[in-house]
């Protein structure tokens, strides 16, 4: 063994608790409360019970609502200690009874520590009543449990709560009500943990012995209970007391009372149900991880759908800003307007010269004209970015809406995920801006010589500047028809007037370092979008903490150990007790195995117990 099997279960069990498989996925919520389940099991009872194996065995008398539990536990204490009554449900709080001697076994620390002791009658179902009864023999508690299909949830929960923390199940049904779906669901629970289960059936009436008994023994061999003790109690009346006659329950407190009367034949019981139990906690365990894994995939998911939209989204707009989209309606309007009509135009095919002195002619002065040329070509990008950002948050939402988990998502953020910021456009306008000074800040660098400097100053800082924005936009890709060669002659007289300041080689480098920055500054503001989205639902998500690698190996790592403990438990108790006949892990042989092939009845007569053959 490594850390030993207590260790590990209780580092189980702190796992489980911060299990939270909040995404709706296939089996999501099973599993969630699966393991809510799981955890308090592991303290209410397997990790005590692990710790204490010689602690009396804890038979739990459990079943549907009106089937007689209590008058059953009353009726084999042989007193009264808990109550019944017509009205439902009966049970509110569990009273467990024990021998005197047993007492300290029942202390908070040990079983069910959830519950707060009480040695009076209470209706908190979060109390549990001690009675001390020596008519019970030594090694051996029973506990009432509230009906499991009661009108009360928190009964209901208590009840499922209790079963799980039992060594033994006593499953109380009544003739009338045997085939009832909800004890089926707990008895195949128990099948499936392979814990110790005895049934019981109440109010048999004498011409249904032949035929009930019978068919309940088919059932519980189909539903994997072919080794569990059927009893069968008879119709009859109860005496003053409310109790059953003694004979109508002796088989049923024979067979708990032999099973308790040594340290072996209780080691059987516990272990058996011990195993079986944290068989079921690897197997669910196993399930926890593959689900929690499973929900860290989907958030992946979502996360890697918004960031490869925006992704997209980024490409797009540098694409669209660099492919001579910008250079129609407005912009064109406005440069024509700048550089005047077509004479201009085939001006520039001349000499140099007669260019130079042509756009002096055309630019100086202009100053409004150049102020229009400039707000078309930033109300055009801004309106591209704004455009393309929102797509970009539709997109994202549709996505997500598509996807189970990514509907939840938008449901619980509460966030507007299809819009972007409401200060989002004046965001763009403050980088479009600042990327237009950038442009005027550059153009005035490269204007450092005395001759550019002078062809600089006879065009001004804004007009050449105008005309860097127009050939950094002017790849005409995604331009089609008559605008390609509009497009293309305004990036022609851009362009020539750009080489008549600075020449071919700087007008390359002034390009590239224009639409680097923007699309710079295009993909920071995206990229705001994103994380703004990002942190509006995906980042305040509350993340699995629980690695499903580290469960998977801690299950392992349990499954390994939990063999040698079994092995060490049963040779304590065999030491404790004398020789015995050896038990298998494989199948833990315990006394009344094979007994729903017939059924006990009590002689209410005789006291005596006869085997009934199965009909």
């Amino acid at each position: 063994m490594t850390r030993g099997v207590s260790s590990l279960l209780v580092s189980l069990r702190g796992d489980l608790s911060h299990v939270q498989l909040f995404l709706p996925l296939p089996g999501a919520e099973e599993f969630r409360q699966w393991a809510d389940r799981a955890n308090r099991q592991l303290s209410d009872y397997i990790i005590p019970r692990l710790n204490g194996i010689e602690a009396p065995l804890l038979a739990v008398v459990g079943g549907s609502t009106g089937a007689g539990k209590s008058t059953l536990v009353n009726s084999l204490v042989e007193q009264v200690v808990t109550a019944g009554g017509v009205i439902r449900p009966t049970t509110k709080a569990p009273v467990l009874v024990h021998h005197p001697d047993d007492a300290r076994w029942f202390a908070p620390d040990r079983i069910l520590p959830g519950l707060a002791r009480s040695t009076q009658v209470s209706s908190d179902p979060r109390s549990l009543q001690l009675v001390a009864a020596e008519t019970l023999p030594q090694g051996l508690a029973i506990l009432d449990a509230p009906d499991i299909d009661s009108v009360d949830l928190d009964n209901r929960v208590l009840a499922d709560e209790l079963l799980a923390a039992a060594d033994l199940w006593l499953f109380v049904t009544s003739a009338t009500r045997y085939a009832d779906a909800v004890p089926w669901n707990y008895l195949r629970q128990a099948a499936q943990r392979s814990a110790v289960v005895g049934v019981v059936v109440d109010r048999v009436p004498p011409v249904a012995m032949s035929v009930v008994p019978g068919h309940l023994a088919a059932m519980m061999t189909d539903a994997g209970l072919g080794d569990a003790p059927l009893f069968a109690v008879p119709e009859t009346v109860v005496d003053s007391r409310g109790l059953l006659p003694r004979g109508a329950v002796q088989a049923i407190r024979g067979w708990l009372a032999f099973l308790a009367s040594n340290q072996i034949s209780r080691a059987k019981v516990i272990m058996r149900t011990l195993n079986g139990a944290m068989i079921a906690l690897e197997t669910g365990a196993q399930g926890v991880a593959d689900q929690i894994e499973a929900q860290n995939q989907a958030l992946a998911r979502l996360r890697s759908d918004a960031e490869s939209i925006f992704t997209e989204a980024k490409r797009t707009v540098r694409a669209q800003s660099f492919d001579g989209t910008l250079l129609r309606g407005e912009v064109l309007a406005r440069w024509q307007e700048f550089v005047g009509t077509g004479a201009f135009m085939r001006s520039v095919e001349t000499a140099f010269g007669r260019v130079r002195d042509r756009v002096s002619r055309v630019v100086t002065g202009s100053g409004e004209r150049v102020a229009d040329v400039e707000v078309a070509v930033k109300s055009g990008l801004e309106a591209l970015i704004v455009e393309g950002a929102q797509s970009a948050v539709e997109r994202v939402e549709a996505a997500w809406a598509a996807d189970p988990a990514g509907r939840y998502m938008i449901n619980w953020s509460g966030a507007a995920v299809g819009s972007v910021a409401p200060d989002f456009t004046a965001q763009v306008e403050e980088v479009v801006r600042n990327w237009h000074d950038d442009i005027k800040s550059i153009v005035a660098q490269e204007g450092g010589g005395k001759r550019t400097r002078a062809r600089l100053m006879a065009l001004g800082v804004n007009a050449v500047g105008v005309a860097l924005m127009l050939v950094t936009f002017a790849q005409t890709a995604g331009v089609t028809g008559a605008e390609v060669g509009i497009a293309g002659g305004t990036a022609v007289v851009a362009q020539k007037v750009l080489e008549l300041i600075f020449g071919d080689e700087a007008i390359r480098r002034l390009t590239a370092t224009v639409q680097k920055r923007l699309a710079d500054r295009v993909d920071g503001l995206l990229d705001g979008q994103l994380t703004r989205l990002l942190n509006a639902t995906l980042n305040r998500f509350p993340a699995e903490t629980v690695n499903p690698e580290q469960l998977r190996a801690l299950v392992a790592e349990l499954e390994s150990d939990r063999l040698g403990q079994m092995r060490l438990l049963e040779e304590q108790a065999m030491a404790a007790e004398g020789p015995d006949v050896p038990m298998t892990h494989e199948a833990m042989s315990l006394p009344g195995a094979g007994m729903s092939d017939t059924w006990l009845l009590g002689d209410e007569a005789t006291g005596s117990r006869q085997e009934v053959p199965n009909a």
